[in-house]
């Protein structure tokens, strides 16, 4: 039996692994390849699993893991951020999703409790793929991403009550084991004592455990909790699943839960396999075969209908068109914890094999197509926002809502995007008395500057009506300060078509974008994530005793040099090129068998004994910048030394 689960678990591993590299050459996710993983080892293909009891174990001990991480992840603070997206945004995409699901289930003629369950799972959207794309994509700060993210914690929050109600929904024939009055008090006494428990008990036993500086028991403690929790609310007819995420929860507002969320991501990244595995298991592929059309109809039906609902959010928040979009086709599919609330229907009998199969299949489109549907986003954007027929149907949405007539300017300045930096421009514009206009497309951000008596216009930037509306043809300068790459893209396209002599600056996170909006007609680009790095490294010189004039030279040659010395790793150190009276900055590369080679800084004392301190080492192509005591120098490394010229020559004998 031990040899038998070990080949099942090589076979898993094996087949997850070709299928995942497979699939993320054409940017599907991993969770799909496991899934097809599964069915291709299942008894509908191949068969290669011996002993699928045993691997429903480990899937199970996958979706307890899963739920705990989830529940270790969850972060009130955060959710209070965003507490109007989250509450208003999804309350109206899953309430609509699940009562559009309902009717059509429901007049298909299914039984009531399985048009209930549909409607629940098909509600739900995937955080982890969601996520992942608008995270490649730098599109989690956009307004789409803000409200998308909002959107999934509300999902992610209602599922938990969805758990809970499969149980009610089972049609037995007997009814439940126990009154429903009975279960729920059971429940709510479980919630009871682990919220006092997180509040008095928890902290005070992670910090005994943390003061041990034992990794071993603090993961043993953090899965002792998981498992424990899960199974004390099993007692009260909770699924393991729900009591492990109760688990998660009862650390996550303790100051361990992030040690406790690295050390147990690894051990449910492994067993989550398991559990996708499981489900591609339970898929009928030739069921598929044999239903082609009725599978394809069934999937554009869920695309169209979770696109539908999922726009309506943003309708009834106020947003623009190209939010409404982008929002809505990122969260056109299903998610992940559907595949749990179906499981545990199917189990409980409340899905048949035909339906289930059915769910399986689309909700395994929906997620595949995902990458693919958000990269098209920007694009149908573009064409429903310019189209006539939506701009005359749709004029507020496509275009702006005037707060105020456009008032004659020339030489003014035009903000664009009203985040953190746009609100510190506009400030330092009016404390130097400049004429400025502001554009945004966030209606509670418009809002309160309206209030506060700014300039603002409601619109969409990327649309040629607000900017016109903004003045942009007898604009000085432009600002483009918004965190959308696709649409920053866009907007400095039309305000260089639109006024060829105006001075354009963006800004973008991130160095790859520079050259192509330079191309596209900005003036300036400030990449983020650099413009970071400068400043860190203007202290460091600063902390060495390099002059002011010197750091404020070496930035501007960077600056100038289109970040070359910070993007290419050889390219020779920036210090090199600092003129310091009296100090030199030289390059010494460590010699085989030199007094040097194999002793850590720390035991060598260069600043101590020889005045010469190492800012940098230069590695097989890579750089370390301020090495600490504990590095050791190696055969072959690049010492960039810093020190008075006398002091650099005595210590070269260490080096050769």
């Amino acid at each position: 039996m031990e040899l038998a689960i070990l080949y099942d678990i090589l076979v898993i591993f094996g087949l997850s692994l070709l299928v995942g590299l497979l699939f993320s050459r054409i940017r599907i996710p991993p969770m799909i390849g496991y899934i097809v993983a599964g069915a291709i080892a299942g008894p509908s293909v191949l068969s290669l699993i011996h002993s699928p009891a045993q691997v429903d174990v480990l899937a199970e001990i996958g979706i307890i893991l899963l739920l705990f991480s989830i529940g270790l992840e969850f972060s009130f603070r955060q959710l209070w951020e965003i507490k109007g997206l989250v509450l208003k945004g999804g309350a109206i995409q899953v309430a609509l999703a699940s009562a559009a699901t309902i009717a059509v289930v429901f007049l298909a003629g299914r039984p009531w409790n399985e048009a209930v369950l549909l409607g629940f799972v098909v509600s739900l959207s995937s955080t982890a793929v969601v996520l992942k794309v608008l995270h490649d994509r730098g599109e989690l700060d956009s307004p789409h991403g803000k409200l998308t993210l909002g959107i999934l914690i509300f999902q992610d929050l209602v599922a938990i009550p969805m758990m809970m109600a499969v149980p009610f929904l089972a049609d037995t024939g007997n009814g439940l084991s126990e009154p429903i009055y009975l279960m729920l008090l059971k429940d709510l006494l479980l919630v009871i004592i682990l919220v006092a428990a997180a509040k008095w008990v928890m902290p005070w036993l992670l910090f005994q455990i943390a003061r041990t500086r034992s990794s071993e028991l603090f993961l043993l403690f953090v899965v002792s909790v998981c498992f424990g929790v899960a199974w004390l609310a099993s007692f009260a007819g909770l699924s393991l699943a729900m009591g492990a995420l109760l688990a998660g929860l009862l650390i996550s507002e303790s100051e361990f839960s992030h040690q406790a969320i690295g050390r147990i991501v690894p051990f449910r990244d492994i067993f989550t396999a398991f559990f996708f595995v499981s489900i591609g298991m339970l898929l009928d592929v030739g069921f598929f075969f044999d239903h082609v059309v009725l599978v394809l109809v069934f999937l554009a039906i869920v695309l169209l209908l979770k696109f539908l609902t999922a726009a309506a959010a943003p309708v009834v928040l106020g947003y623009q068109m190209r939010t409404i979009i982008l929002a809505g086709i990122a969260l056109a599919q299903v998610g992940e914890f559907s595949f749990i609330i179906t499981k545990s229907a199917l189990d409980f009998g409340i899905l048949s094999h035909e339906v289930y199969q059915v769910f399986l299949i689309v909700a395994l489109g929906t997620m595949a197509l995902t990458p693919f549907l958000i990269a098209s986003g920007p694009t149908l954007a573009g064409y429903v926002c310019s189209h006539s027929l939506f701009m005359r149907l749709f004029p507020a949405r496509c275009q702006w809502i005037a707060r105020e007539e456009r008032v004659a300017r020339s030489g003014h300045l035009v903000i664009i995007g009203y985040g953190v930096n746009g609100k510190n421009l506009a400030r330092a514009a009016k404390m130097g008395g400049i004429e400025y206009a502001i554009v945004d497309m966030n209606p509670d951000s418009v809002r309160h500057a309206t209030l506060e008596g700014e300039p603002i216009i409601y619109g969409d930037a990327t649309t040629e009506g607000v900017l016109d509306h903004a003045g942009i043809d007898t604009a000085r300068i432009a600002v483009v300060a918004i965190n959308d790459p696709v649409a920053t893209r866009r907007i400095v396209g039309l305000c260089r078509q639109k006024n060829p002599g105006i001075f354009l600056i963006t800004r973008t996170r991130y160095l790859v974008e520079v050259p192509v909006l330079r191309e596209i007609g900005a003036d300036e680009v400030i990449p983020e994530e650099f413009e970071t790095s400068i400043e860190i490294f203007m202290r460091v010189l600063r902390a060495y005793g390099v002059t002011g004039d010197s750091v404020e030279h070496l930035v501007r040659d960077i600056r100038a040099d289109n970040y070359q010395a910070l993007r290419s790793t050889s390219a020779p150190p920036v210090v090199a090129a600092l003129d310091i009276p009296g100090m030199e900055v030289r390059e010494v590369t460590v010699e085989d068998g030199s007094p040097i080679a194999g002793k850590t800084l720390g035991e060598l004392l260069l600043k101590k004994r020889y005045g010469v301190t190492v800012l940098a080492i230069r590695r097989n192509g890579a750089l370390i910048p301020h090495p600490d005591g504990t590095c050791a120098m190696r055969a072959g490394d690049v010492a960039v030394l810093t020190g008075t010229i006398e002091k650099i020559e005595e210590s070269l004998a260490l080096f050769f």
